[in-house]
């Protein structure tokens, strides 16, 4: 179809995709809490973190329209061999320890809706997951699934929201900056997980091959709508989770603990359609997960930057297998592979933040589309933010 809102909502692809592959089960754990603990009260805090990622998104978007070459080729110019690998295999490593959370979040969801066990679940969607990288068209194919994926759990957990009936004036309180006591690591944390600095640097990579795939489309760096609905996403948890679970003291320890809290609230069907929206988000997050640090690996090792690559497809394949191993053999995310995980990105999350915006304010490198005055400003306190919550991890680590 050659309509002009068909190719402007492919053209947005990339930034919705990105989207898809940060909201997963444990954002979704994090948000429900939130709610669940604090009521409505912070949710100011997803504004500013979906603005600081819409910020960074734009600017790695913007990098994948000027430049001809991937952003880790661009480091490894700047900064030397070393830096690239670095950061691509720093990705990877990030990538594989967490996406048994997302194997995880794809078993319960569908052994809550079947009443079967998980583990037959986990293995099917990883058989089919890595069954997808086949496809010669991948690309392609990842936006389609991406943008179906987005719009079940649109529709699932807005309409769960909904049936909940919270209060407008209390979502207009919730937008007043408070901290309330003990409230500081739950939002460190959901900051952490929604200002996703690999998932922006992505971007640029998701540009480039929609690039690839029709050089006659037109382009955009408004990756705003993805990250906007990022946003949505978060706050239909948050509001859901103020209004049933915070009045009644409940508290959560997984997403699929919302389903279950919500079936003596709300019934059997909202429940449901809960869990329908946990799947969509486990898998999305599960694909778009893998694709990340396999895609991000190859060309760190040379072997280019593009999704259709044999080394991108084996290394994507292998991420899954990763998740859905940890996934099968521990039930949950041990908690050294958090604590590796997380040491990895107090690392790397820094520095490659640094460089996209050292790059998005690269005239040479961006022509026209260097960062604006405004988006330097910004751009520079979100790299304090990042810089602070690292120090932040480094203290509740190793002091």
């Amino acid at each position: 179809m050659n309509w002009p809102i068909v190719s402007r909502l492919r053209a947005l692809a990339p930034g919705i995709i990105t989207a898809a592959l940060v909201f997963g089960p444990s954002k979704i754990t994090i948000t429900t809490e939130l709610g669940a603990g604090y009521g409505f009260s912070l949710l100011w805090v997803i504004v500013v973190a979906i603005f600081f990622m819409a910020l960074f998104t734009s600017m790695s978007a913007r990098i994948g329209i000027a430049a001809d070459r991937s952003l880790l080729t661009l480091i490894r110019e700047k900064w030397g061999p070393a830096a690239s690998l670095a950061s691509g295999i720093g990705i990877f490593l990030v990538s594989a320890a967490f996406q048994a959370g997302n194997s995880i979040g794809i078993g319960i969801a569908l052994s809550e809706l079947t009443g079967t066990p998980r583990i037959p679940w986990i293995v099917f969607f990883t058989v089919a997951g890595i069954g997808l990288l086949f496809f010669r068209q991948l690309y392609r194919l990842l936006e389609r699934l991406m943008l179906a994926l987005i719009l079940v759990m649109l529709l699932s957990f807005v309409t769960t929201m909904l049936l909940s009936r919270p209060a407008p004036l209390q979502i207009a309180g919730g937008l007043r900056p408070s901290l309330p006591p003990g409230a500081a690591t739950l939002v460190i944390a959901f900051i952490a997980s929604c200002f996703s600095i690999a998932g922006a640097f992505y971007q640029s990579y998701l540009v480039q091959e929609r690039k690839r795939q029709n050089p006659g489309l037109a382009l955009t760096d408004k990756s705003y709508p993805g990250i906007f609905i990022l946003g949505v996403l978060s706050a239909v948890l948050l509001i859901c989770s103020a209004t049933l679970l915070h009045p009644a003291h409940m508290r959560i320890d997984s997403a699929a603990d919302m389903a279950k809290a919500l079936r003596p609230l709300l019934g059997r069907y909202a429940a449901t359609l809960f869990l329908c929206g946990l799947a969509s988000a486990s898998f999305s997050a599960f694909i778009g997960n893998a694709s990340l640090g396999g895609n991000l690996l190859s060309d760190a090792l040379g072997h280019g930057g593009s999704l259709g690559t044999g080394y991108s497809r084996s290394f994507t394949a292998l991420v899954m297998v990763i998740g859905a191993s940890v996934a099968i053999l521990f039930g949950r995310l041990p908690l050294q592979l958090i604590v590796f995980a997380q040491s990895i990105t107090i690392l790397i999350v820094p520095f490659i933040g640094t460089a996209l915006y050292l790059i998005a304010n690269d005239r040479r490198v961006m022509g026209a589309l260097v960062n604006t005055t405004v988006a330097r400003w910004a751009g520079a306190a979100g790299l304090a933010m990042l810089f602070g919550l690292a120090l932040k991890n480094i203290k509740d680590l190793f002091f």
